[in-house]
């Protein structure tokens, strides 16, 4: 018996097999402790070595074998700005291919209910803030990511198109900036808040007397922990599909996820050297380029559809930088 099969629960009645794509990455894992915690067992998960999602035989295969009766499609490729300017065949091609493949396995085979999370870059770069679902294709988007947003957005119009032309109810949810348990910290094809937890945990530990940060540190970004949008995405699917459609359809076929605030990116620095005791200074450096210089979701939405989010951001880092403590040597080899 694989690991695949040990991992599947004998089905009941009651409960519905819940098959989580993606299950290793930092929301994937989230999502999986989310529903283990609310008691869910007949849960599916299937790693790039058991299962390829750029391999269509492959998932279509995987489908016929098991009956899925939900997905959380938490599969994606990504990374930071660097990875997305130097990598875009990659980013444009493997997102497209995941999405595609998995979303019409499920049509194929009879899953009711999908979940698709994209991304808050859907969104044009200029898009009034805060960004609201209807803000979607009302601009250019930011170069250094499109390739990556064309394909999100290529994906909530998959679930927007079998749900038009089969009656399906597949949603799709828009998170914000994300950091937790499980991020990348690699130092070049990390997010923010990982790379700049490596950087000042590292600089703390050579006794280095600063620590220098691209731009000038004013723009305002929004980030959410992990774990509140494991919450989000399983209340978001949990939701009557009256209830559901009811509110989202006026504003577009998404959610935005996030927790409706933000703070400067010298603030978000000031608060990992408080959370790692870095007491060097930090330095900015104003030649380099700030990006957009706000970036905020509306989550009206989404408080309408009954789930606001819960962990404070410095309390969120605390968490973040100790498992980043106690996985940094493998994190380190990354």
């Amino acid at each position: 018996m694989n690991a695949l099969t040990q991992s599947i629960q004998v089905q009941t009645s009651t409960e519905p097999c819940i098959f989580v794509a993606g299950h290793r990455g930092m929301v994937g894992s989230a999502i999986v402790r989310r529903l283990r915690a609310l008691g869910h067992r007949n849960i599916v998960t299937a790693g790039r070595d058991e299962l390829d999602l750029l391999d269509a035989a492959a998932v279509r295969e995987f489908f016929s074998a098991h009956k899925v009766d939900q997905v959380y499609l938490a599969a994606a490729r990504v990374g930071g700005i660097h990875a997305n300017d130097t990598l875009p065949a990659e980013f444009i091609y493997q997102n497209l291919m995941i999405e595609a493949n998995v979303i019409h396995a499920a049509h194929e085979h009879g899953v009711e209910r999908l979940l698709f999370l994209g991304s808050s870059c859907i969104y044009p770069k200029l898009a009034p803030q805060p960004m609201r679902e209807d803000a979607l294709l009302g601009g250019a988007l930011e170069p250094t990511n499109e390739p990556y947003a064309v394909a999100k957005i290529a994906g909530i119009k998959l679930c927007e198109s079998y749900n038009r032309q089969y009656g399906r109810d597949y949603r799709s949810v828009m998170p914000t900036n994300l950091y937790g348990p499980g991020d990348n910290f690699h130092p070049q094809n990390s997010h923010v808040i990982p790379a700049l937890m490596r950087r000042i945990h590292e600089a703390k530990q050579a006794d280095a007397p600063e620590v220098v940060i691209w731009g000038s540190g004013t723009p305002r970004r929004e980030f959410l922990h992990v774990d509140d949008m494991a919450a989000a995405c399983v209340h978001v699917m949990s939701l009557e599909r009256e209830t559901y459609w009811s509110q989202v359809l006026p504003m577009r076929s998404h959610v935005n996820v996030g927790c409706g605030e933000d703070c400067t990116i010298r603030a978000l620095a000031e608060a990992i050297a408080r959370v790692t005791g870095f007491r060097g200074a930090l330095r900015f450096d104003t030649s380099k380029p700030d990006g957009a210089p706000r970036k905020l979701l509306d989550v009206s939405l989404l408080e309408r559809l009954g789930w606001k989010a819960s962990i404070d951001l410095e309390e969120g880092l605390r968490h973040t930088y100790a498992w980043y403590l106690e996985h940094r040597e493998t994190v380190r080899a990354q």
